[in-house]
C-alpha cells in the first residue's frame, strides 16, 4: 500500500485483484514497476489488487486500468476486462461516484477594498464628466456675446471696397527710327517679326496680339517708342546694344515717360554730326547684326 491512503485488505481468492497480484508476484515485480510500465497511478493499481473498485474514478477507468495491468504482467487482458465488467454489472463492488467540484480561487476574485476603490473612481469620473459638460454649455453661451464685436468690425471693414486693380496697359506699339538703326523684333517663341536697318523716320508697328514681343537693337537711343501715340522712356542710352528686351504695351508702360527735354538756352546748336550717322555707324551696325544673329 502506497501513500498510506488504502487500508490493508486481502483480495478475495479467485477475484480479478487476486489474479493480478499473483501474476505480478510470479514475475517478481513491484507495484512501482508495474505503475511505470502502465503509467497508471500506483494507488489505483493497489485498489485493483484489493478489489476496491469503489476507489477508482469510474467504471471506464476501472476496466482500462485492469486491462493495462494484465498486459503488463502477461495475462489475458480481454479476460480481465470481461471479469471487471461482470463484477461491476452484478453490483458486488459498487463504484464510488466522484463529483468534481470547482473550487473558487480566492486570489482570482477582487478584494472588497479594490471593488470599493474602483466604484469610487467610476463615480468620480462620472461626476467630473457631468460638470465638464454643464460648464461647457454655460461657457458656450457666455462666449457668444464677445463674438459680436469682431463680426461688427469685419462688417465695417467690408464696407470699404478694395482699390480696383490697375488694368493692364494695352495698345498699339510703334517703333520709329531717328537715325539709321538696325533692329530685330520677335515674339516669345523666337518667331521673327522684323529684322533689318530702319531709315530715319521709318516706323514699325508691333502686330496686335503678339505673345511677349521682344527686341534686339544696336542703338536703342535712336528709336522713339510710343504706345497709343504716347512716347515712353527710351529702351537704352545707346552706350551698348540691348537684347531680349520686352516691348509689349505692359512692359513699355512700366518704363514710364521719357525724361524732360533740356531748355532752349542749353540746347547746343544742331550740327551735321547730330543729325547724320557717324561714319563708323555702318560698321557698328553690321557687327551687332552678326552678334544678334
Amino acid at each position: 500500500m502506497s501513500d498510506g491512503e488504502l487500508p490493508a485488505q486481502a483480495p478475495t481468492p479467485g477475484s480479478v485483484g487476486a489474479r493480478l497480484r499473483a501474476a505480478r508476484e510470479a514475475q517478481g515485480l513491484s507495484l512501482a514497476e508495474v505503475a511505470a510500465r502502465t503509467r497508471v497511478t500506483q494507488r489505483f493499481l493497489e485498489a485493483l489488487e484489493m478489489d476496491r473498485l469503489d476507489l477508482l474514478p469510474s467504471p471506464t477507468y476501472a476496466s482500462g486500468f485492469a486491462r493495462a495491468y494484465a498486459r503488463a504482467v502477461g495475462i489475458d487482458q480481454a479476460d480481465v476486462g470481461r471479469a471487471i465488467r461482470g463484477e461491476l454489472a452484478r453490483g458486488a463492488m459498487p463504484l464510488r461516484q466522484h463529483h468534481i467540484e470547482e473550487i473558487a480561487d480566492p486570489s482570482r476574485a477582487p478584494s472588497r477594498g479594490l471593488v470599493i476603490v474602483a466604484a469610487g473612481l467610476a463615480l468620480a469620473v462620472l461626476v467630473l464628466g457631468v460638470l465638464w459638460l454643464s460648464t461647457g454649455m454655460f461657457r458656450g453661451t457666455t462666449e457668444q456675446a464677445p463674438e459680436a464685436a469682431p463680426s461688427a468690425q469685419v462688417a465695417s471693414s467690408k464696407e470699404v471696397p478694395p482699390p480696383a486693380p490697375t488694368p493692364a496697359a494695352t495698345g498699339k506699339v510703334v517703333l520709329t527710327a531717328r537715325n539709321d538703326v538696325w533692329m530685330r523684333v520677335y515674339d516669345g517663341a523666337k518667331q521673327r517679326l522684323f529684322e533689318g536697318t530702319m531709315k530715319p523716320g521709318q516706323s514699325f508697328e508691333v502686330p496686335a496680339g503678339t505673345d511677349r514681343p521682344m527686341i534686339n537693337v544696336g542703338r536703342p537711343d535712336q528709336l522713339t517708342v510710343t504706345v497709343d501715340g504716347r512716347e515712353v522712356a527710351p529702351l537704352g542710352d545707346g552706350k551698348r546694344a540691348i537684347k531680349d528686351v520686352g516691348i509689349s504695351a505692359e512692359a513699355l508702360a512700366a518704363r514710364g515717360l521719357p525724361a524732360p527735354a533740356p531748355s532752349a538756352s542749353t540746347t547746343p546748336p544742331a550740327t551735321a554730326a547730330n543729325t547724320t550717322a557717324a561714319p563708323g555707324d555702318a560698321g557698328q551696325l553690321a557687327a551687332f547684326r552678326d552678334v544678334a544673329r
